[in-house]
């Protein structure tokens, strides 16, 4: 076996699974179940924990809670039957000079069980040492049996693979056992380890002291005896510090380069005239808070600029982002260039449409509105304005990236709700015009580590102040006849003439769902509990036209009580409305809590969000609701729901269009992120954009990484 030359890839990497020894064609349909295809992904199927069998203990030296491993003697076994639930346990009491244990199994075959534990069986256990009162005792226990022409020191020998080292516990599926994984990555780390190579340079190896890959992925399937368990156990050994960093630096590095590659574009230099942008501040009712002009001072910043702007503007809900795009949308206006403002759904776009559109009739401006539910004749009306540039502002849903339309100087693209968009996406816009400033916009907080992930393409701005007399909203866990307590409250805010937000998971019954649906609901409400008050019902599946009719209604306050899915979970804006009651509260995310919660709170009256929970619900669902109850700072909400979920689910990353992560973990490897990406973003400087000879391997392992997600000719 050799390892190959930096930058070549070996095709021994790509090859099937089943060209390793002891994987036939039955154990390799079994790996696909895991994921596993080739032998790099083989590689990269690293154990999830840790066994110290480095040495075999006597029953007295046994720690409770710990998973051990131990010699004992069989010497009582049989069924019993427990007092209390009159369960039928199988238990096996064992021994040693030192003092005795209880084995026992919950699941298990009796004549099996009796045949292979007689009294005298000699046996090494291993498993996970639990204390009940005064007894000890390990369930469903690994056990090798020493055969009575046979001694201890003979099973060690026979079997160095599963005992006096550090072995390795890998995930599994069904039908795979340790011993045979152990076996199978044995042999594949021996085998095709060697031909794991990074091109990752020498002088940041040595900086940080990585391994190469190749002795890195060896240690961490097969650890040395003298490494340090308990850092082996926190992830914080040598070998996986390796690896992470090493893919960390792919990551940064091609952020680095599409950040890189936007500044070497020429883009639009904007001018201040302030034809529009000083008319608009006489107009406004209010002042703009310190947060919203600092966040439009970087704003203005990057337009003037000759290259294109690629800024992230990050704004918890009300805290007076729209008027912040606003502002930078007529900057654009004024140097005669197109605006394209693109939100996720239909009711937020028609909602900015409404926003801007007030604004800029004022200001003599044009605005219209683009969405999938149009009819044909009304989309291509649209289209054919804005090709002729007969439009300043344009908002709409995806509708406004298709090839169909284009725009006569497409200045500013902002896109809203970040996370619901991919990457592709923000360079469909750019490509929409002759590079234009974009400007994404967010109201779900995003943890800084996962800003310098997703994002480390962008600048970042954030506004970190709620305007002017808002004031924070009151989040109660409603528990026990829970209805009974709450709908007193709720008639309490009707009668001062306030509205209230009723949410639920689901639109209608479904025969797999245990969930009280919107449509019952809404109809009960109506009926039997506020017969006095008007109710409406919006959720996802009605039409436009019918949706809009019921938002209008509410908003004009004809009706007082509104019950939906989480169709509006972001951007309806009602003042009046005071109250946010979410059902089932434990069926959402935290940062779905949050944007729900964001729908009240916008006036200068006290809110609430009341938090109804299912009967039952677990124990990750009271996390996130006392989450919720704790606090109202959406950048701890998301800290949180970053930890309760991992990093695989927050935001959609899949979507986000960045390479998946095998080894890394955005929440514990903040620090190693960090030296990563500042390493990266100087590489890309010292070796200008990866153009010089020395950066060539390193350029190709980018390419093979990214796939085709850089879009940019200054790869390779």
């Amino acid at each position: 076996m050799s390892s190959s030359a930096p930058g070549i890839r070996p095709p021994e990497l790509d090859k099937s699974l089943v060209s390793v020894q002891g994987v036939g064609p039955r154990v390799y349909a079994k790996l696909q179940k895991l994921g596993l295809e080739t032998v790099e992904d083989g590689l990269y199927h690293l154990p999830l924990r840790y066994e110290d069998r480095r040495q075999l203990k006597t029953i007295s030296q046994l720690t409770d809670g710990c998973q051990e491993i131990f010699v004992a003697t069989v010497l009582a076994s049989g069924e019993i039957t427990t007092a209390r639930s009159r369960r039928r346990i199988f238990e096996v009491i064992v021994g040693d000079n030192s003092g005795k244990l209880s084995l026992k199994w919950f699941r298990y075959r009796k004549p099996w069980l009796e045949k292979r534990f007689p009294v005298g069986q000699k046996a090494v256990f291993i498993g996970e040492v639990k204390r009940f009162g005064a007894t000890r005792e390990v369930h469903h226990p690994d056990a090798d049996l020493i055969n009575s022409d046979g001694d201890l020191d003979q099973l060690l020998r026979n079997d160095p693979l599963n005992f006096g080292r550090i072995l390795p516990v890998y995930p599994l599926t069904e039908g795979l056992s340790q011993k045979q994984s152990r076996k199978i990555w044995f042999q594949l780390i021996n085998d095709y380890a060697g031909y794991a190579t990074s091109p990752l340079p020498v002088s940041i190896r040595r900086k940080y002291r990585l391994l190469d890959l190749a002795e890195a992925l060896q240690q961490i399937h097969w650890p040395s005896n003298d490494t340090n368990l308990e850092r082996l156990a926190k992830g914080q050994d040598r070998p996986r510090h390796s690896l992470v960093f090493d893919e960390f630096f792919f990551l940064e590095l091609g952020l680095a380069l599409k950040r890189a590659g936007v500044e070497l574009e020429a883009g639009i230099a904007f001018k201040f005239t302030h034809k529009y942008t000083i008319p608009l501040n006489k107009l406004l009712p209010f002042k703009l808070t310190d947060a919203q002009r600092r966040v439009l001072g970087e704003i203005k910043r990057d337009m003037m600029s000759p290259q294109p702007m690629h800024r992230l503007l990050q704004g918890d809900v009300g805290s007076g982002k729209t008027l912040v795009a606003l502002m930078s949308a007529l900057i654009a206006i004024e140097n005669e260039a197109q605006v394209a403002v693109v939100a996720p759904t239909e009711i937020l776009a028609e909602q900015h449409y409404r926003t801007f559109k007030t604004w800029l009739d004022q200001l003599g401006l044009s605005t219209c509105l683009l969405q999938g539910s149009m009819t044909a004749a009304a989309k291509r009306d649209v289209v054919e304005q804005i090709a002729r540039g007969e439009v300043d502002l344009i908002v709409g849903t995806h509708a406004v990236l298709q090839d169909a339309v284009e725009f006569k100087k497409l200045g500013l693209g902002i896109i809203d709700e970040q996370h619901r968009f991919g990457v592709r996406q923000r360079s469909v816009l750019r490509h929409k015009g002759t590079n234009p400033d974009i400007l994404v916009m967010t109201a779900t907080p995003i943890p800084r580590t996962l800003s310098m992930t997703l994002y480390g393409d962008l600048a970042v701005s954030v506004i970190d102040q709620l305007p002017p007399g808002r004031k924070p909203v009151t989040t109660r866990l409603c528990g026990q006849n829970r209805h009974r307590q709450l709908y007193p409250q709720l008639r309490k805010q009707l009668e001062q003439g306030r509205q209230i937000y009723i949410v639920y998971p689901l639109v209608e019954e479904s025969e797999k769902s245990d969930l009280q649906a919107a449509t019952v609901a809404a109809e009960t409400l109506a009926t039997e509990i506020f017969p006095d008050y008007r109710v409406g019902l919006l959720h996802g599946r009605m039409k436009t036209a019918e949706k809009d009719a019921v938002m209008d209604a509410f908003r004009s306050g004809e009706l007082q009580l509104l019950v939906a899915t989480t169709v509006i979970e972001v951007g309806v804006d009602v003042p009046n409305a005071t109250v946010m009651v979410i059902e089932h509260a434990d069926r959402f995310g935290l940062s779905q809590l949050h944007q729900l919660r964001g729908r009240v709170g916008r006036g200068a009256e006290q809110s609430f969000c009341f938090l109804v929970p299912s009967e039952n619900y677990s124990a990750d669902a009271a996390r996130r609701l006392k989450v919720m109850v704790d606090t109202n700072d959406g950048f701890l909400v998301a800290e949180a729901d970053l930890e309760i979920r991992g990093p695989g689910d927050f935001l959609g990353t899949r979507q986000a269009g960045l390479p998946e992560f095998r080894v890394a973990n955005l929440v514990k490897d903040i620090r190693i992120l960090e030296a990563a990406r500042q390493e990266a973003f100087n590489y890309i400087e010292q070796t200008k954009m990866l153009t010089t000879a020395d950066a060539l391997p390193v350029s190709q392992e980018l390419q093979r990484r990214w796939g085709g997600r850089l879009e940019l000719a200054a790869i390779g």
